[in-house]
């Protein structure tokens, strides 16, 4: 079984060999061949994780990880830093998801991506984006992770503003790149704080030293909160969600990628595979974690509901839908943190996959307005996207509803607040979901035009659909709540958490209520959305006010300060840079550069002056001790 662990170096190199390969000869494959290319190699890596994985079931509970050191990479002093993979169930369970989902996403792009003049770039630059991923979540030490977790960073850069050539494309690219590097900070300098304290980067040594040794609550807390910063950039969690629906502008498939299988879950899982530090931080820490989840998903279920764009309102979703992990990581319930992130994957790259599916077929027309009876005419989109809608709305059996419901009873546990406004967001979860769905597909038919004869997507865009359809409704399983036996993620999971998840302590009676109350609440939101949507009760204009589809202003006000008082910092801070840090250093120069040709007059290269100099000096010697001798 070891020999199957022994390939996880295999899982990124499929997708940087196609990087690889599509960089030297991309042009000269072409449309389609490309694109085939790129998704085999997912394909690939998808196959090998799955080898590992099976693999890593052959052992028992703490057996289950394994670090494999392909070469040195940083040797420098203290710091030592090898290029080395850690396969754990944590890491090969986001894994197999980030290539599971990613090779249905590049199969999809073949068909989206059909007739681009950049279709073999854009393919390079996805099989570059999994590359990035893979490593952030394989890597065994915190330097590799921030290599890929940098990565893929530049990544969203270069696929968000993959059609640069428009302004707004290429606006949202470079603010999603600077916004992340606002968090990329707080990675960073946690980094050199956790190294500073254990010694290392290497998660199983600082793991070890933190067993061993301890460490004190308030550097702990620190290390968790500059985390928590780099996690809420990566993961658009308030005040740096800004980047995420901008990050629209790019492809369908790149949203999908971006906001299902890769980038944004990187903050959870970097907050996760640091529990053991979160474990020993002050108890503030979690909690700071799990209000920020709760603020920026009951803030983003707000905003959805008066987005137009499609795109737009999936965009705030998975804002809020990261906000409801934020909170099961400050809970301590990382097994439910980890099954929302699967079942999410599932759902939302579902729900952009068959968006873009309607754009195509609606010529590239993203507004729901001007939507309405598309169900007759796209029947696979519509019905898969029902599934996906089902599952996010939290409507059992669906996967959503399981994963949402856990988080919805530690949340209960911990705080009856933090739960109820927790299952308000869920209800309005619900109720913007219904909203975009009978917008779009049912209804009177709003569109004209070009637009008169939408037509469904070529198979290689419905395919993947199905297929995450049918995983929206049944990965459920993977997490049923009935028995410890049925719980096989939170078993498998259970060795990368080190004893630190919390255990519910409520009684088997508690739950079912809560459940209840959970589908309920779903169900409430499904029919107040029919009710508005479908029946016509209440006015759609009441609902979706002027401030809401604003986004709070939230945006409107950071462009403001930064075009404006942080416009006028910056300009300070660098005069001050150029005058008074520079300033001093070219002083310094300048000073050494007079004294040093005041002093080049006296070598004259005269033997004899130095002979005199050495003559007087031996002098001067003697009688300093001939002196000392007299005293």
């Amino acid at each position: 079984m070891s020999t199957l662990v022994d390939l996880v170096w295999l899982i990124p190199a499929f997708p940087l060999a196609g990087v690889l390969i599509l960089v030297v000869s991309g042009r000269r494959l072409g449309e389609p061949r490309a694109g085939w290319l790129a998704t085999a190699m997912m394909g690939g890596s998808f196959v090998t994780t799955l080898l590992v994985f099976i693999g890593l079931l052959g052992h028992d509970g703490e057996e289950r990880q394994k670090v494999l050191t392909l070469f040195e990479w940083v040797p420098a002093g203290r710091l030592a830093v090898d290029i080395g993979f850690l396969a754990d169930p944590l890491a090969i369970t986001m894994a197999l998801f980030v290539t599971g989902v990613g090779a249905l996403i590049h199969l999809y792009s073949i068909g989206y991506m059909h007739g681009d003049e950049g279709f073999s770039r854009f393919f390079v630059y996805l099989n570059l984006f999994a590359f990035s991923m893979l490593m952030l979540v394989l890597g065994d030490n915190l330097l590799l992770t921030f290599l890929g977790w940098e990565g893929v960073g530049a990544c969203s850069y270069l696929l968000i503003s993959f059609w640069f050539t428009d302004e707004t494309n290429a606006t949202a690219g470079k603010k999603a790149f600077v916004t992340n590097r606002v968090g990329d900070w707080g990675f960073l300098v946690a980094m050199f704080l956790a190294f500073l304290t254990f010694g290392s980067l290497q998660y199983g040594e600082i793991f070890y030293d933190l067993e061993s040794n301890g460490v004190a609550a308030g550097t702990a807390s620190a290390i968790v909160v500059l985390l928590l910063v780099g996690a809420a950039g990566k993961s658009a969690q308030f005040p740096l969600h800004i980047w995420l629906p901008d990050a629209m502008a790019g492809p369908t498939p790149v949203s999908a990628l971006i906001h299902a299988a890769t980038m944004v879950t990187a903050g959870v899982y970097l907050l996760i595979r640091m529990n053991p530090i979160i474990a020993e931080a002050h108890g503030w820490v979690p909690d700071l974690i799990m209000w920020l989840g709760l603020g920026t998903a009951l803030m983003a279920a707000t905003i959805a509901v008066a987005q137009n764009d499609i795109k737009k309102v999936l965009a705030y979703s998975t804002v809020s839908q990261l906000g409801f992990m934020f909170v099961a990581v400050g809970s301590g319930a990382y097994v439910a943190a980890i099954f929302h992130m699967v079942t999410h994957a599932f759902f939302k790259a579902l729900l952009f996959l068959g968006a873009g599916s309607v754009i195509h077929a609606m010529h590239g027309d993203q507004d729901l307005r001007r939507y309405g009876g598309l169900a007759r005419f796209l029947p696979v989109t519509s019905m898969t996207f029902v599934a996906g809608w089902l599952a996010i709305a939290g409507v059992p059996p669906f996967s959503g509803f399981w994963s949402k419901d856990e988080i919805l009873v530690y949340a209960y546990g911990e705080n009856k607040l933090l739960w109820l406004l927790l299952l308000v967001t869920a209800v309005l979860t619900a109720f913007y979901m219904t909203r975009l769905v009978l917008m779009t597909f049912f209804g009177p038919r709003r569109w004209a035009g070009e637009a008169a004869d939408p037509h469904e997507s070529p198979w290689t865009m419905t395919a993947p659909l199905v297929v995450l359809a049918a995983l929206a409704v049944v990965a459920g399983v993977v997490n049923l709540p009935f028995a410890s036996s049925t719980h096989f993620l939170g078993n498998w999971l259970d060795p990368a958490f080190f004893g630190n998840a919390s255990h519910l302590s409520l009684g088997g009676g508690t739950k079912w209520v809560l459940a209840a109350v959970a589908i309920v609440g779903s169900l409430l939101g499904v029919s107040a959305g029919a009710a508005v949507y479908a029946r016509r009760r209440v006015d759609p204009a009441r609902l979706e006010h002027p401030f809401l589809a604003r986004a709070w202003r939230i945006d409107e006000l950071v462009t403001a300060f930064m075009g404006g008082p942080g416009r006028r910092a910056f300009e300070r801070t660098t005069r001050f840079d150029e005058q008074v840090v520079d300033g001093a250093v070219n002083a310094t120069g300048a000073l050494i550069r007079r004294a040093g040709t005041k002093l080049r007059v006296s070598q004259t290269g005269l033997v004899r002056s130095y002979a005199l100099g050495i003559a007087a000096g031996a002098v001067a010697l003697l009688a300093w001790f001939l002196s000392r001798a007299g005293l």
